[in-house]
This record gives C-alpha cells, structure tokens and sequence, in this order.
C-alpha cells in the first residue's frame, strides 16, 4: 500500500476572514498545479483522498487535477489535527494508495511518525506548504499501518518541482 502525505499548497492571510475560508493565493494554485503533475508523472494516483475541509485544502484538492473519478471524503477532523487524529482517518480509509492533504504542524509530525527513516531533504521536519511525502505502507490494511513502520519512497515540495519543470 502507499500513503501520500501533502500539505496544503500556500494561502491567502488576510485577516480580515476566518481561517477555514482562507483561499489559495497565486503561487499556491501554480504549487498545486505543478504538483498533481509530479504525482502523475511518477504514477503516485490515489484510490481515495482524505481531505480537510478548509478552503485552502479542497482548493489544493482541486488544483492536483486528479480528476472526478477519485473518491473524495472531506473531514472536518483533518481541519488542524493532531497525528493521533491523523491515524484515526487513515485507519477507516480504504483502497492501495490513500492521499491526505491536510495542514501544519499536525502532517509534519504525522509524517515524521509514519516513516522509520526521513527521507534525505532538509524540508522535511518543517514541512511546507505543498510538501508531499509518498510512504509505502507494510500493513494488510490501514489500520493495521504503526508507527514508524513505513519507508519514505519520495519527498518534494513545490519550489523544487517547479524548478525542475522551469515554471
């Protein structure tokens, strides 16, 4: 099985607006764009995604371009979790590969939970926006998936792709 950890591409701050209705701004939808590309390009296409229910993580949703085919569940726990909510989500999802977008700090310290080795990126403990890490899971299903034992078979976060692509 395979996990794909992301969180929310970069957002609006206007404080004039609650937090869950804070939009994307413009290099976040660019983020977003550029990686559902990297996602397909490397075949990581989710049979679910769990997502928050903020704005900025739907609009992230929406910008990966995965299509409609891919069944959505939209979670109001994954609003600002905690790991411990985090693996409750995950352990009533369904499917090979489950993609979460959710926010910080809760996805960081999921993430580094998830793998028993970090992958080799100096991003990865702090996470940023668009950050997404691709763990394969070893567990018969995910509520079996512990701590820890999952290996990290990618890690990138937007800049990086978009330098890459030259966008």
């Amino acid at each position: 099985m395979r996990l794909i950890l992301m969180r929310h591409a970069k957002s609006d701050w206007s404080t004039e607006m609650d937090d869950r209705d804070r939009p994307l701004n413009k290099r976040g939808r660019k983020s977003a764009r550029a990686m559902g590309a990297w996602l397909r390009d490397r075949g990581y296409l989710p049979d679910l995604v769990l997502c928050s229910t903020a704005a900025r993580t739907r609009e992230t949703l929406e910008g990966l371009g995965l299509g409609e085919e891919v069944p959505v569940r939209y979670l109001d726990a994954l609003y600002h979790a905690a790991p411990e909510t985090l693996w409750d989500c995950l352990a009533e999802a369904e499917g090979n590969t489950v993609l979460m977008i959710g926010h910080n700090p809760g996805i960081a310290a999921f993430a580094a939970d998830l793998v028993a080795v970090p992958p080799p990126h100096a991003r990865f403990a702090d996470f940023p926006t668009g950050a997404t890490l691709v763990a394969e899971v070893f567990a018969a299903n995910w509520d079996a998936v512990a701590p820890g034992a999952c290996t990290a078979a990618d890690f990138a976060i937007p800049r990086e792709v978009m330098a890459e692509t030259g966008d």
